[in-house]
């Protein structure tokens, strides 16, 4: 999906704001980039800062003015491993010198948050994507599978030791930020919970208009999504296969192996653990699909909403994000449980609605990305 370039004009108003966009990283794409980039649409003078950059991996950046920190400096294979870094990244991102802008504009799951204003009269606005899991609302999970492989014995000795002092960090530069926004309601709580802070709730953009709704529905269900365990494909797979209903699974990952060995004939796989399906066979599929299925806790989940404006309803875990997506038995069927008979109960139950898929596209508009930037693009302004 590419949300870059469109007909939204940039900010121009008395104040004419400079702004700087700040990032965590740029190594791949995945729903914030995205997020990114509507940003830039709107702001199309800003250049972006962030820790590392990968030009070969984010082919949408090109041409656009990004600028690295001094960690961009490491050997590549060091950088690939960014994620052992957090507190390096939040010195490379404190020592940013921004005294330039009028407003910095920070989209943070991590630590770009920690940039420092310059002048009085700088305005901090960040889009923070969740409070650091690892720190916060995921501490625990992360101390049973911190999620590095073979090391991961050496990461749970470390962590007693490296935590408090950088949990006590993010908390400090959670204070220092003017204005917080996010992306639903759920995180709004949790940085209400573990920053102190209220925020404003911006449902990141989506693009509707790449999806083609089909009044006459196929006979399957889609599953899609990075094959790794959270995501609980498998819950999918397995109701798929109990029920015998065909399912079509794309994605890639880790548990790619595992979900194959475990479907039924009615499963097909169109991926494999190191490909990912093109935007392009996604979009057909999710045009005609009789359902899409949605097994996990996300803090928002674009997918939900390209699935309904694809005219699919979804079967959704009633947890996270989702609950400001779904009405159940409107636009989809909510389960309370990651269960397989919780998944089989909700499938049973989506086919005795009748779902209109014009219905359910009209119920995706409130999320058009036209609505994220004309949201922000009013923020801003307000706060300069």
């Amino acid at each position: 999906m590419n949300i870059h370039n469109n007909n939204h004009p940039p900010v121009r108003n008395n104040h004419n704001p400079k702004v700087a966009i700040v990032t965590d990283w740029l190594t791949n794409m995945g729903g914030a980039e995205r997020v990114v980039l509507a940003a830039h649409d709107v702001f199309p003078d800003a250049p972006i800062y962030t820790s590392a950059f990968t030009p070969d991996t984010m082919p949408a950046f090109k041409g656009i003015d990004i600028r690295t920190t001094w960690l961009q400096k490491f050997p590549r294979p060091l950088r690939k491993l960014h994620k052992w870094f957090p507190m390096l990244r939040g010195m490379a991102f404190r020592s940013l010198d921004l005294s330039d802008y009028d407003i910095i504009l920070s989209f943070a799951s991590a630590e770009a948050k920690q940039v420092k204003k310059k002048r009085p009269e700088q305005i901090h606005i960040c889009y923070c994507f969740t409070p650091i899991r690892y720190y916060w609302s995921h501490a625990e999970e992360y101390k049973k599978d911190p999620g590095y492989g073979k090391f991961n014995w050496l990461v749970r000795i470390a962590l007693p030791f490296f935590i408090p002092p950088l949990r006590k960090t993010d908390y400090n530069s959670a204070q220092n930020v003017d204005v917080f926004l996010t992306s639903s309601t759920h995180v709004q709580a949790r940085i209400k919970k573990y920053y102190g802070r209220t925020s404003t709730v911006v449902p990141p953009p989506v693009d509707i208009g790449r999806f083609k709704p089909a009044r006459e529905r196929g006979d399957y269900y889609v599953a899609l999504g990075r094959q790794v365990p959270y995501k609980r494909i498998d819950l999918a797979v397995a109701a798929a296969t109990k029920l015998n209903v065909p399912l079509r699974v794309y994605g890639s990952g880790s548990e790619h192996q595992t979900l194959v060995d475990m479907a039924g004939p009615s499963v097909t796989f169109f991926t494999d653990r190191f490909n990912d399906a093109s935007d392009e066979s996604v979009e057909n599929a999710l045009n005609t699909a009789k359902g899409y299925i949605f097994p996990a806790e996300e803090d928002f989940g674009i997918v939900v909403v390209e699935a309904m404006a694809a005219g699919a309803p979804v079967i959704a875990y009633a947890k996270g994000g989702v609950e400001d997506i779904v009405q159940d038995g409107e636009s989809g069927v909510l389960f309370a449980r990651q269960t397989v008979s919780d998944v089989v109960d909700a499938i049973k139950r989506a086919e005795s609605i009748a779902f209109l898929p014009g219905t359910l596209r009209r119920k995706s508009r409130r999320f058009d990305q036209s609505l994220f930037k004309t949201k922000l693009r009013k923020i801003v302004v307000d706060n300069s």
